[in-house]
């Protein structure tokens, strides 16, 4: 039987912030059991973060680079959860496999009218992953929102009459995902600097664990 805490970030293409979001999701994560971190971006950007970063105290979140051929379940071995940064492309090979044994996956879109377009073939990528695997659940997530920007409202609302469901929680722009990443930490390794970015996150890992 699949685990049910398999998350999946992914995306139609690069620069939505996705590799952030798997980071401190990760790390937020950690809070609550043992992470496994699974980069399976081609770029590698996690893996070159890992190799550097401050490690976290808790030591409860292990970043590591996707094997071949692709097994979840394996790299997964000890862990309570397992989240998993997607290379920035659907169509991709290693992103279906990561799709078909994932439990969950969150799509990141900017408040963009180039996300905006590109997300309307995200549906349709799913529902062939989903003959695969039905049981997996999706959100779209606007990320990098910022309050008084009408056309981050505006997205919001144009992207309620897409076919897949959007998570209550946004994620605004803020310095302490950019300062975190810098430093070579999460943004719950920031203390105070970091507070609302971390409250950004446990509200989405409540959101979707509990759906």
């Amino acid at each position: 039987m699949m685990s049910a805490h398999r998350i999946a970030l992914a995306n139609l293409k690069g620069g939505c912030g996705k590799s952030t979001l798997a980071l401190n999701l990760a790390a937020g994560l950690a809070r609550r059991g043992m992470v496994c971190l699974v980069d399976a971006d081609p770029q590698g950007a996690l893996t070159h973060w890992a190799s550097w970063a401050e490690p976290d105290a808790s030591r409860q979140l292990v970043v590591k680079p996707a094997d071949t051929p692709l097994n979840l379940t394996g790299l997964m071995s000890g862990a309570d959860y397992l989240v998993t940064d997607c290379p920035p492309s659907l169509d991709m090979h290693i992103t279906r496999e990561v799709l078909q044994q994932s439990s969950h996956v969150i799509i990141p879109i900017l408040p963009s009218p180039l996300d905006l377009w590109a997300s309307h073939a995200v549906a349709g990528t799913l529902r062939e992953i989903r003959q695969i695997n039905p049981g997996l659940k999706a959100w779209i997530l606007l990320n990098q929102v910022e309050n008084s920007s009408a056309l981050s409202r505006a997205m919001a609302q144009v992207l309620h009459q897409l076919e897949l469901p959007i998570l209550g929680t946004q994620v605004k722009r803020r310095a302490a995902y950019r300062v975190a990443m810098l430093e070579g930490k999460s943004v719950y390794q920031l203390g105070g600097r970091g507070r609302q970015a971390a409250d950004e996150i446990e509200t989405i890992l409540d959101e979707v664990l509990q759906t």
